[in-house]
């Protein structure tokens, strides 16, 4: 029997079950895979909540690592036994065994463990895109970056440190200081201590930063806007604290901004360029440019437990759920 977490209804972590089901047998062009490890996305919390709506009932979950078990009829270049990792749809993660389109599968290098794979590679093709197609951060670029000790932040934070930049991290409290520090950021400050746009402009010497990651949304957004430099680009790529107000275009016009609000699906809809954003990240976490920052690992069935950590903001890094 596959142990698999659904929801029929939105709401709080008590939505989350866990049901047994009969194992499937793949498609033609599809892979079943045995589950070692699933990786806990923010993106999971909000489909659980409704504030991203799916279908329902629904399975949840976006990322896993694992071995291949069966392969469909037509699928070629994969066979029984191989260690793979993926990331995106369709949605279902959360489970011991699933089915799984076999052009989406990566090939996860033995260097590489499952768990780390699952806690890296949804996160860190966020962390790829934005920093490599977003707003292409080169050597002497100035980021502010939110969310900067949190598991996608510290993974956007020590890759653009690789990369030449100076990162200044923003955290909500003072424990989140060294985390943040540790991953790359020059520069932490405290959300709520300080105005930022006057620490940054004091930080930068009056230059300001040429791009803000910002995931919060409407708490930070105007901050953000304040603290770029002329023509510099505004990332909101999140809104944890609910989607900023609508935008007065005179806003952007005195400083000549850019405003973008880019989404990981868009960037990896085409299956050679997710395999190649894939590869990066892979190749990054080989290379110790990045870590996979794997906090806890919890078994399946403490599905709910999880998510409520999550409700509670709780967590320090990356999650996984092991089978």
């Amino acid at each position: 029997m596959v142990a698999t977490v659904r929801i029929k209804e939105t709401g709080g972590p008590s939505v989350l079950l866990v049901e047994q089901f009969g194992e499937a047998m793949p498609g033609p062009r599809d892979v079943q895979i045995r589950q070692a490890a699933i990786g806990v996305n923010y993106l999971d919390v909000q489909q659980r909540t409704g504030a991203v709506p799916i279908p329902l009932p629904s399975g949840l979950g976006l990322e896993g690592a694992g071995t291949v078990s069966a392969i469909g009829s037509e699928v070629e270049g994969i066979s029984v036994g191989d260690r793979v990792a993926y990331a995106l749809g369709p949605i279902g993660a959360y489970s011991s065994s699933r089915i799984y389109p076999a052009e989406r599968l990566i090939a996860l290098p033995d260097t590489i463990s499952f768990e780390d794979a699952a806690a890296v590679l949804f996160k860190g093709l966020t962390a790829q895109y934005l920093l490599k197609s977003t707003f292409p951060v080169t050597s002497g670029t100035v980021i502010l970056l939110y969310g900067a000790a949190g598991a996608v932040g510290q993974l956007i934070a020590s890759w653009a440190a690789h990369l030449g930049a100076q990162v200044i991290g923003v955290v909500s409290r003072e424990g989140s200081v060294e985390r943040a520090r540790e991953a790359g950021c020059s520069d932490v400050l405290i959300w709520g201590r300080s105005e930022v746009p006057s620490e940054v402009a004091r930080l930068t010497g009056g230059r300001m930063v040429d791009v803000v990651y910002d995931g919060v949304g409407r708490r930070t957004f105007q901050a953000s806007l304040d603290s770029l430099r002329v023509r510099g680009t505004m990332v909101s790529f999140g809104a944890s604290s609910g989607k900023p107000e609508p935008v007065d275009i005179d806003l952007l016009n005195k400083k000549s901004l850019f405003l973008t609000r880019p989404g990981l699906a868009a960037h990896v809809d085409d299956a050679h360029e997710y395999r190649a954003r894939s590869r990066d990240v892979l190749d990054a976490v080989s290379r110790r440019i990045i870590k996979p920052n794997l906090w806890r690992a919890f078994p399946l069935n403490d599905v709910v437990d999880v998510h409520a950590m999550l409700d509670r903001g709780e967590t320090e890094g990356a999650i996984i759920l092991r089978p």
